[in-house]
């Protein structure tokens, strides 16, 4: 487990960057010199930098990435930050999920747990403040409302695929059958009656279910 490794010594100054980096045009690399031109020249402000680069809002070498566009809509900015801070301290929220409401005394706990004890007292402490001054720029609830609708949207059942070949599905009309006394046509069943006529010659009869015979063959 580890920690970022950026981390402020005084808080004082971080509203203001966040928000004259809001309204400032994104440079085309996020340097001292840009800082400065926000009216942000100390060596304690230029430590900033790190830690946007720790929250993914600027690249190892300084460019801003999408992030840090998205950081710039002030409708956005707070889950923006709060998406930053996950990342970067992935290992802290693995303790506690609700590590941005932990007091900064718990802070330092857990963070000396991760460090190994490898971090004195002192940077332990500079990095709780931090983890607590950039907690306060975050909003959690608006990220935890984005995941949940993401994984609304992923247990929706997949569209039903269009059938284009209707033959596949619809099976062949049956050929005609011929029940008890009826011819079942496409699924018409008709009944034939024949009188016949009054004769004692068996020939007649023969003859007429001899014809008859032969009309419902054809």
């Amino acid at each position: 487990m580890a920690l970022p490794t950026g981390y402020l010594t005084t808080q004082k100054n971080l509203d203001g960057i966040l928000t004259a980096i809001q309204t400032a045009k994104a440079p085309a690399k996020f340097t001292q010199g840009f800082l400065a031109a926000l009216g942000y020249k100390s060596s304690s402000d230029r430590l900033v930098i790190n830690v946007l680069k720790n929250l993914g809002l600027l690249s190892a070498d300084g460019v801003p990435t999408q992030r840090y566009f998205e950081f710039l809509d002030q409708t956005q900015s707070g889950r923006v930050m709060a998406e930053g801070m996950t990342d970067a301290y992935a290992d802290l929220f693995e303790l506690n999920v609700n590590a941005q409401n932990m007091s900064r005394a718990e802070l330092k706990n857990k963070m000396r747990t991760l460090s190994q004890g490898k971090l004195n007292d002192s940077v332990l402490d500079k990095m709780a403040m931090t983890f607590t001054a950039l907690a306060k720029q975050a909003e959690f609830e608006s990220l935890k409302t984005v995941a949940s609708e993401g994984n609304d949207r992923s247990e929706l059942p997949p569209p039903s695929p269009e059938v284009k070949d209707k033959s596949a599905r619809a099976p062949e009309d049956p050929p005609p059958k011929i029940g008890n006394g009826g011819l079942a046509i496409e699924g018409l069943v008709y009944n034939i009656q024949i009188q016949l006529p009054e004769s004692r010659d068996p020939k007649v009869y023969d003859a007429l279910f001899e014809s008859l015979a032969k009309h419902l063959r054809s």
